[in-house]
C-alpha cells in the first residue's frame, strides 16, 4: 500500500478547507444536480451546451471533494514552537527586508494545501520558504526566487 503524502497545515487552514467541503457536499452538489437537471429538459443531450457545462462543473466539484477529503484526512496539524520563538518554522509569519533596498515583506509560512500568496501565505515547498525555514532573526539569507537570486535578512519572527 503506497503510503499516503501528509499535508502539513495550521488549525485554521484545516477548519477552512473543512468548511470548504461542507460547502460543496451540502450547496454546491445540490445546485449543480439541478441545473443538469434543467438541462436535460432542454431535450437532445448531443447539441446541449447546458447540459455538457453543467457536467464538466460535476466532475470538477466531485473531484474538488475528493482532493479537499484526502487532504483532511492527511492533514498534520502545525504546532506552535514556543522554544524557538525567533527561529522560522512551519506557521509563523517572517518578516525580512530585501537588501541593499530595504524592501520590506511579510509572508506566513503554511503548507502547500492553505499557501495563497494574496493573503500572504507562502508554501513550505516554496524557494523563498525552503530558504528561509530554520534561520533567525538578524540572519541574512540568500533566495533562489525565478527572478534570480536575493539576498534578504531577517527581521521579525511571530
Amino acid at each position: 500500500m503506497a503510503v499516503e503524502k501528509e499535508y502539513p497545515m495550521t488549525k485554521a487552514g484545516k477548519e477552512k478547507l473543512e468548511q470548504e467541503l461542507e460547502y460543496l457536499k451540502t450547496v454546491k452538489r445540490k445546485e449543480v444536480v439541478e441545473r443538469i437537471k434543467i438541462a436535460r429538459s432542454f431535450g437532445d443531450l448531443s447539441e446541449n451546451s447546458e447540459y455538457d457545462a453543467a457536467k464538466d462543473e460535476q466532475a470538477f466539484v466531485e473531484s474538488r471533494i475528493q482532493m479537499l477529503e484526502n487532504m483532511i484526512r492527511n492533514a498534520k496539524i502545525i504546532e506552535e514552537d514556543t522554544e524557538n520563538p525567533h527561529v522560522v518554522t512551519l506557521g509563523k509569519s517572517v518578516t525580512f527586508i530585501e537588501l541593499p533596498d530595504g524592501e520590506e515583506e511579510t509572508y506566513t509560512i503554511v503548507g502547500s494545501a492553505e499557501a495563497d500568496p494574496f493573503e500572504g501565505k507562502i508554501s513550505n515547498d516554496s524557494p523563498i520558504a525552503k530558504s528561509l525555514l530554520g534561520k533567525q532573526i538578524g540572519d541574512e539569507v540568500t533566495v533562489q526566487t525565478p527572478g534570480g537570486e536575493m539576498l534578504v535578512k531577517i527581521v521579525a519572527v511571530k
